[in-house]
């Protein structure tokens, strides 16, 4: 891949996004590349944890400008086929049967905001600043940030942080439920890593079920019905056998994904 890095340490992918030269700024190839990347995680069973992050001094600072502006009077037609290919990268990346987490540095703003919003698990560098961005060029929000924002932060902030396109901080993401943890800037790499590394090595099958849980969106009854399902399910397999045991044994678990 041209505008990715993309590898497995084990149970472990790796995607890190790399244009560092254009601070990640998604184009209509690193879109394609990442729609193909997170397919390569949903198809393969024995990848049980995404840690996504991206090189150089940021994140991502969102769309490629530059690449907009080359497109002059077919810009639309592009953006058509650039937000074909990030929501279908955005829908598989929500849907993992798997934990997904971000490693946040420098700056995510537009698309890279969306990218953050869509994971499960956020660490962020205390110096990080994050924007919505879109309005400040005329455009609407994509990569499902109109979905994701709102139900993170509420209704009304979320209006606030896009229409008034005002930058926030680490410190404020992680109190209105964006990022999940806040470290010092050098050990967003480790901690991420380590926290990814933590969740592959865990019952596989009850993360992702518990995270499908977690983001279904019905009523009360509706609810329960599905936990009374999901624990019975998850009660069939290895994992769960083996997480009771140990408790009641008194040592560690060793969860093998099953």
């Amino acid at each position: 891949m041209e505008t990715l890095r993309f590898d497995r340490e084990g149970g472990l992918a790796r995607i890190r996004l790399s244009r560092p030269e254009a601070g990640n700024a998604v184009n209509g190839l690193m879109a394609r590349e990442l729609m193909e990347a997170v397919g390569r995680c949903d198809g393969d069973p024995a990848v049980r944890a995404v840690l996504l992050t991206g090189e150089g001094r940021r994140f991502c600072v969102g769309g490629d400008l530059r690449e907009f502006v080359a497109y002059g009077d077919a810009l639309p037609d592009h953006l058509r086929e650039v937000t074909t290919y990030l929501h279908a990268a955005v829908s598989r990346l929500v849907r993992l049967e798997v934990p997904v987490i971000a490693g946040i540095h420098g700056a995510a703003a537009g698309a890279g905001l969306s990218l953050a919003c869509a994971c499960d698990l956020v660490v962020a560098g205390e110096s990080t600043r994050f924007r919505t961005a879109y309005l400040a060029i005329g455009l609407t929000p994509d990569g499902s940030l109109s979905f994701t924002l709102p139900r993170l932060v509420g209704v009304r902030r979320a209006l606030d942080l896009v229409l008034s396109n005002r930058p926030f901080t680490a410190a404020e993401a992680l109190e209105w439920g964006i990022v999940s943890r806040v470290v010092p800037d050098g050990e967003v790499e480790g901690e991420a890593l380590a926290l990814a590394r933590g969740l592959a090595a865990g019952p596989t099958r009850a993360l992702g079920a518990a995270k499908r849980l977690l983001r279904l969106e019905a009523s009360l009854e509706t609810q329960m019905e599905m936990e009374a399902r999901v624990i019975t399910d998850t009660a069939r397999g290895r994992d769960g056998r083996e997480g009771i045991a140990a408790f009641l044994e008194k040592r560690e678990p060793r969860f093998t994904g099953g």
